[in-house]
């Protein structure tokens, strides 16, 4: 039998799965905590010795440990390169802490790098568009001092220039296809991997998570890149949209695959910063432990009520607050955001033919999971429209954090496993 372990390794706790590759069948699974305070490969072996017979099996790893991948995002304007940008970072599993929009001055310099990004996304201008923003910050960010891999993926007629002002001043940059080429088109396949890469080679060892390359060479990408690749499939294999909401103690995360629909791709009601069919948002403010307090505040600010109570959430409760969490996740994902006052929302998602929906996280698997979608799909007052008629599901054994892993080396085993949901 021919068998491969997925492990992924999070801030709290290392997950591993053993996976038979002939039928995608899981044949154990383990968990113990995470290493972080000395080596995350002591938790990462522990957890692997633990799956009988897994000794001589293929290694398959994701990671979110020591916070993930932070990722900034640098561009031309907001309504457009800016936040095409923005929606490739989400896209790749990166938390995108930071984004500025037009020529770098000092004061943005200065934001961005106290915004601490371990990788930025430099982008601006269509395909043989103006240049001139995107030369300019490239020369600002090469003077900045910021030491920091940039991912250059900006106007195709200006990548070599830009890059070479990088490169001048030291700064490691990796050139890809440019995220908008023209206005309404968004390609975000170059950039992911991109940033995939950069985070592999720079990053996971810059972190100093583990002793040695190891680790570094085990890592195939950040976690929730390998989870969106897992949405990616269940979304092909079923043909319809998918929904998943990952309340977590720190974060929570919803990713969406949706089928295309042709008229907001090339009609007249097209985004003119693209539209991203397969998406993630994380909200760094939501979440069941050291995020409660942020889950109360902005389940208050959304004057949510919850269903059984009438009343907002209290940190006593962890199902509540992880309803609310993602009760609250769900309508900023599905309103998209503002970037700045007086500006028009924009990045917004119509769940409305979304045909599953998936909950994970901690809460979820331990028998919260049908009081968290219930709450979900029952949301009436938040702006947006719940997918009717959605079958739900509870993620209980990471199974699409191993098929997202397994995906390109292993897609007809991966798509076993997700048949198992």
């Amino acid at each position: 039998m021919t068998a491969a372990v997925c492990v992924d390794v999070g801030s709290t706790y290392t997950k591993a799965c053993r996976i038979d590759l002939s039928t995608g069948e899981m044949t154990g699974r383990a968990e113990v905590p995470t290493t972080a305070a000395s080596d995350v490969l002591e938790g990462l072996d522990a957890a692997v010795a633990a799956l009988r017979g897994a000794k001589s099996d293929l290694r398959y790893v994701c990671s979110s440990a020591g916070g993930g991948l932070r990722l900034a995002v640098v561009g031309y304007e907001s309504l457009v390169t800016a936040e095409a940008g923005h929606r490739v970072g989400l896209s790749a599993g990166a938390q995108v802490v930071h984004v500025a929009a037009g020529p770098l001055d000092g004061g943005k310099v200065a934001a961005l790098r106290e915004s601490r990004p371990d990788v930025i996304l430099l982008v601006g201008g269509t395909d043989g568009g103006d240049a001139s923003v995107l030369l300019h910050n490239a020369q600002r960010i090469g003077t900045s001092r910021l030491k920091v891999p940039v991912v250059l993926a900006g106007n195709a007629d200006a990548r070599d220039e830009a890059a070479l002002l990088l490169k001048n001043r030291g700064i490691s940059v990796t050139a890809t296809a440019n995220v908008l080429p023209k206005i309404g088109v968004l390609d975000p396949g170059p950039a992911r991997a991109a940033i995939r890469e950069v985070f592999l080679r720079h990053v996971i060892g810059g972190k100093k998570l583990s002793r040695g390359g190891r680790f570094a060479s085990l890592v195939r990408a950040a976690t929730p890149d390998a989870v969106l690749a897992g949405v990616e499939l269940l979304a092909d294999l079923t043909g319809t949209g998918v929904l998943v909401v990952d309340v977590g103690g720190a974060t929570t995360d919803v990713y969406s695959a949706l089928v295309p629909d042709a008229e907001l791709t090339a009609g007249p009601r097209r985004d003119v910063a693209g539209t991203l069919w397969r998406s993630r948002t994380v909200e760094g403010d939501l979440g069941v432990a050291v995020g409660a307090a942020g889950t109360v505040a902005a389940a208050t600010a959304e004057k949510l009520a919850l269903p059984e109570t009438g009343q907002p959430p209290t940190p006593e409760s962890d199902r509540d607050l992880a309803a609310a969490a993602a009760i609250v996740a769900l309508r900023r994902h599905a309103r998209g955001h503002s970037p700045g006052p007086g500006r028009p929302r924009t990045g917004g998602r119509d769940l409305r033919e979304v045909r599953l929906v998936v909950g994970s996280g901690g809460v979820l698997r331990h028998g919260g999971g049908p009081y968290v979608l219930e709450a979900v799909l029952a949301d009436t007052a938040g702006g947006w429209a719940a997918p009717a008629g959605a079958r739900t599901v509870v993620d209980e054994r990471y199974v699409l954090a191993a098929a997202g892993l397994l995906a390109i080396d292993h897609r007809a085993a991966a798509a076993r496993l997700l048949n198992t949901l």
